[in-house]
């Protein structure tokens, strides 16, 4: 594999970046690598953030340092290993994954932002419901809060901005849209996507031996409650 790019970030944190859109293949790659170093890991391997495009690792540079004494600092020890992994790694077209549906009400109290998306895409409110509801979104990756989880993509067709000012609080469970991507608010908390409708289903239980409800990679399908 070629098409990808090393870069430091900080002393004791790497990059490895495939590209730079929302693409199920390069963010397949991701997975791919992430299982990889989760069941292959190098001494002194602390975190693995996944991202669309991007993944990043964190290591101890005192025990890279150690276990890899030939390389002059630990991110180039780092940056060997994880050159070595992508020589053979392939996305893995048949992911372990599930697809999850979540129910969701889009009465005028859960859907503050739905007259704005339709009137500035030119539809009804009805239709944007319909199309935003005829897709599949492929969690993309997990962040902002725990077990929020980025999914794309939405039809271009209902795409929205973000809004201009943040509302100081969100409800949970509020689905969002932002741009062509869509998610899940999983606490209350401050936000500034368009709020198109709501949840009940708790996306992060911390009792749970696997607290988030999303994994990267699952699917996930939206269907109208009331």
């Amino acid at each position: 594999m070629k098409d990808y790019k090393i870069f430091s970030l900080g002393e004791n944190a790497l990059t490895i970046e495939f590209g730079n859109e929302i693409s199920g293949k390069l963010n397949r790659l991701v997975i791919s690598l992430n299982k990889y170093l989760t069941e292959n890991p190098f001494q002194g391997l602390n975190e693995i953030v996944p991202a669309y495009a991007s993944l990043t690792v964190y290591f101890d540079i005192l025990a890279v340092r150690k276990n890899q004494p030939n390389f002059p600092t630990a991110f180039e020890a780092v940056k060997n290993i994880i050159s070595d992994a992508l020589k053979s790694l392939k996305p893995n077209k048949k992911e372990l994954s599930k697809t999850i549906r979540i129910p969701v009400i889009f009465d005028d109290e859960s859907s503050p932002d739905l007259k704005f998306v339709a009137e500035i895409n030119k539809l009804s409110t009805e239709e944007i419901i319909e199309i935003f509801l005829s897709q599949t979104y492929r969690v993309y990756m997990l962040g902002f809060l725990p077990g929020f989880a980025y999914l794309g993509e939405i039809d271009e067709r209902i795409a929205a901005p973000r809004k201009e000012t943040p509302r100081q609080l969100v409800r949970a469970g509020s689905v969002g849209i932002a741009g062509r991507q869509t998610g899940i608010y999983p606490f209350d908390s401050p936000g500034g996507w368009q709020l198109i409708g709501r949840t009940e289903v708790k996306l992060f239980e911390p009792e749970n031996e696997i607290p988030t409800l999303f994994q990267t990679g699952d699917s996930v399908k939206f269907y109208r409650t009331k």
